[in-house]
């Protein structure tokens, strides 16, 4: 008889699953006295837990961007400004800093960075990085591990810096980055953002997140008005030299005006000076009139196109405080412990069986 080489599989069989699983809860029950031990374990490993997890807390700051109105840029679209009417919608806002990008903004490297670089008390010389650096113990490890116990500080000109400074606050960036600060929109239908930051420090979460809006705000300012602020300036430069000239001409021309007075009028050519001179003091005019009204445009212009970058809810001291609660604590301690136990003694069970 030709025997099969595969092996038995019994029938599935839902009574039998059903009889298994209430044996295994008989055996549990009568080693209720382990398991209500591994849940005290649990509940006293959880009150550990709660009381060695250091605090955060947490600064919560809410500002709204609004975008310029003079979205093209052109020279009638200023003057009609001059006027009350606004045409810069017609060609439209956009840009590399418009809309959510805002958001990745905040979060690059060079606004942390930045942020992190500036005096964490008003006119003093510690940065925020050191505070930071100092409260996270991370100068203070690095220092015995990597600069043989010397402190690393951070001052405010990062021209000079090492090659273990870099590194260092390239660690605190990173961290900041990926476990402390979020940015986002409460609601997508509205201008309105929302940057956080949780740390351990009270103090420094309020000043971080104050210091990086305002980084924000000045880049994102300067970096829209640019051009336009550019060409406000070069128009300007020239109406003062040409003004200066203006006034130059002005007094040569007087100057000319009154040396006609006695000149001899058999003289045919006595006044072609005079001419000269009241000629180019009359297209300096022209110029200059013109000048200056393009240069009043392009300011308009420039405030037209300034975004508004405004804090709407500062944070406050206390800020909000994140602590694992006591209660909780017990709670999934116990149970995990409990879970954790019962596996142990099921599986250590089902061993002795099959030995």
């Amino acid at each position: 008889m030709k025997q099969d080489n595969y092996p038995y599989e019994p029938e599935f069989s839902f009574r039998q699953t059903i009889e298994s699983q209430w044996e295994n809860i008989l055996y549990l029950w009568s080693k209720k006295g382990k398991l209500i031990a591994f849940g005290i374990i649990g509940a006293l490993l959880g009150i550990a837990y709660a009381r060695l997890k250091p605090v955060s807390y947490t600064s919560r700051l809410t500002f709204v961007v609004e975008e310029s109105k003079a979205g093209g840029g052109s020279l009638l679209s200023g003057l009609a400004g001059q006027l009350g009417f606004d045409l810069g919608g017609l060609s439209g806002t956009g840009g590399v800093l418009a809309g959510d990008n805002v958001q990745q903004l905040l979060r690059s490297q060079k606004m942390i960075k930045n942020t992190l670089l500036t005096p964490f008390v008003d006119s003093g010389s510690v940065s925020v990085a050191d505070e930071y650096a100092r409260t996270a113990k991370l100068s203070e490890s690095w220092s015995k591990k990597y600069n043989n116990g010397k402190p690393i500080k951070f001052n405010l000109d990062p021209k000079n810096y090492t090659r273990l400074q870099d590194s260092l606050l390239q660690v605190i960036i990173k961290r900041i980055t990926d476990k402390e600060l979020t940015v986002g929109k409460p609601d997508k239908k509205l201008s309105f953002f929302e940057a956080t930051v949780t740390m351990h420090d009270e103090t420094i979460a309020k000043v971080f997140i104050s210091r990086l809006i305002d980084q924000a705000t000045r880049f994102y300012i300067e970096t829209k008005t640019k051009r336009q602020r550019n060409n406000v300036n070069r128009l300007q430069a020239r109406a003062d030299s040409i003004g200066l000239l203006l006034n130059q001409k002005t007094y040569s021309a007087s100057e000319a005006n009154g040396v006609m007075l006695d000149v001899n009028p058999a003289f045919p050519t006595a006044n072609v000076k005079l001419e000269l001179k009241q000629r180019d003091k009359l297209v300096l005019q022209t110029i200059y009139s013109e000048i200056v009204k393009n240069l009043e445009i392009s300011r308009t212009m420039l405030i037209q196109e300034t975004p508004t970058f405004q804090v709407v809810d500062e944070p406050e001291l206390p800020l909000k405080k994140n602590r694992t609660g006591y209660l909780l604590s017990i709670i999934y301690g116990g149970l995990i412990a409990g879970i954790a136990g019962a596996l142990y003694l099921l599986v250590s069970r089902k061993n002795s069986v099959n030995n």
